[in-house]
């Protein structure tokens, strides 16, 4: 359980909770949708999805389960590929029209934090932005429950299906931010891998690098021994720093990566790899709803707010759009360089999972040798060098720390603490790799 990782610390927590969905992994699991909705005795359901799923086979599948249980469905598609505040307020209408007693998401992250948040408008009123800790909104808590929501992932890394989390853009702000509550977690999860068979390679690449950084920096985060004590016990967050339970999780997934990413991005028809990626991205949920994530995530909201003019293969979406994955990984290796110092140790074991070559490495590489498998992973999957290569030059770095420095709790949750000035190195080292 590495428990010398998790030794006590005056105030700190002395205890974690582990929660997740009711899980349903396999080929074919999507036909179930309308059984499981049927065991939680719902009757009318909304299906949110995105423009792109709404017409396709999957949304069939499941829209045919929920007839077969005899369950009324309304369709909501109306969906923003990065989720804002006005999206989420459209769904939130939507769902106060059309009389609903639960939800089906269907699709990325986007659709599925698009839905956790607007059932968080529809059950418990207000505004998103007040959800939103301080100082960017009142830090208003979720005060129960959310009607059932089951969630069904259309990708291999998002992961969402097993958070109590929802990542949002603010559009007053045109930067991402993160509400958090127990309450958001899903009931029931679906996760079908026959999902990820026709993804691009670049979708399966961004997507499987979110999943290996998720994986990543719920391994290396600050232990939740060293996090805050809370007063009781109903209001912990599942962001509660590493743990042995997420720990345990998170090596696995990272296993995943580090054997079969390659092969899923270069090779459509291994089912086998792109399986087991879908596998890993549900495990790399599990672990960072538990535990939450740090610097590379944190970092890359910066990313994501001052892009400029480019679009991306394999996402039919207007420019400036940087799929999140990329977003996160186009950081970690300098970030990883950075963080090793406080624990070398588990940085250098996080390598070993991913296959890195590791002989003759002591603790005082562990950077380094992570750094350069994370490099060597993003080669054969054709991803962008470094922060040059999606637009950003050496004078931006400086506003891309002033962006990222208001991601508090991400931050916080680093083994290594940082301030403005570490962020501008870490970007200034992230801009070019090979």
């Amino acid at each position: 359980m590495g428990c010398q990782y998790y030794s006590p610390s005056e105030n700190g927590a002395d205890s974690f909770t582990v929660a997740m969905p009711r899980l349903t992994v396999g080929r074919g699991t999507l036909r179930e949708v309308g059984e499981r909705a049927q065991g939680l005795g719902l009757r009318r359901v909304a299906l949110f999805t995105d423009a792109l799923l709404a017409s396709g086979p999957l949304v069939a599948a499941v829209l045919e389960s929920l007839t077969r249980a005899g369950i009324d469905t309304a369709t909501f598609s109306d969906i923003r590929v990065e989720p804002d505040d006005e999206s989420v307020e459209r769904g939130a209408t939507f769902l106060r029209d059309a009389s609903i007693d639960g939800i089906v998401s269907v699709g990325g992250g986007s659709v599925m934090d698009t839905a956790k948040a607007a059932l968080v408008l529809l059950c418990h009123g207000g505004n998103i932005g007040e959800y939103f800790a301080p100082p960017i909104g009142q830090g208003k808590p979720i005060p129960g429950p959310l009607l059932p929501h089951i969630a069904c992932p259309t990708t291999s890394g998002t992961g969402s299906e097993c958070t109590s989390i929802s990542v949002l853009r603010l559009n007053e702000l045109n930067t991402k931010f993160v509400i958090a509550s127990p309450h958001m977690l899903p009931t029931v999860a679906i996760v079908d891998p026959q999902c990820c068979d026709s993804l691009p390679a670049n979708v399966v690449a961004s997507t499987g690098f979110d999943l290996c950084c998720h994986a990543l920096e719920c391994y290396t985060a600050k232990a939740y021994t060293q996090q805050a004590k809370v007063a009781a016990a109903n209001a912990r967050q599942y962001i509660q720093g590493a743990n042995p339970f997420s720990e345990m999780v998170a090596r696995e997934a990272m296993d995943i990566v580090g054997n079969y990413l390659v092969r899923g991005v270069n090779d459509a028809s291994d089912t086998e790899a792109r399986d087991q990626l879908m596998w890993g991205a549900t495990l790399a949920g599990i672990a960072f709803g538990n535990s939450g994530t740090h610097l590379p995530h944190a970092m890359s909201y910066g990313v994501t707010h001052l892009m400029r003019n480019i679009v991306t293969e394999g996402y039919a979406i207007a420019s400036p759009f940087v799929p999140h994955g990329i977003s996160v990984v186009v950081n970690a290796p300098a970030i990883f360089r950075y963080t090793a110092e406080a624990t070398p140790e588990r940085h250098l074991e996080g390598a070993t999972c991913l296959l890195a070559d590791t002989q003759g490495a002591t603790p005082a590489d562990a950077g380094e040798v992570l750094a350069n498998r994370m490099v060597e992973l993003m080669k054969a999957t054709h991803m962008p060098n470094g922060l040059t290569a999606i637009g950003f030059k050496a004078e931006h770095v400086a506003d891309l720390a002033a962006s990222s420095i208001r991601q508090g709790r991400a931050i916080a949750n680093a083994p290594r603490e940082s301030n403005r000035v570490d962020l501008e190195n870490m970007y200034s080292n992230a801009l070019q790799y090979w």
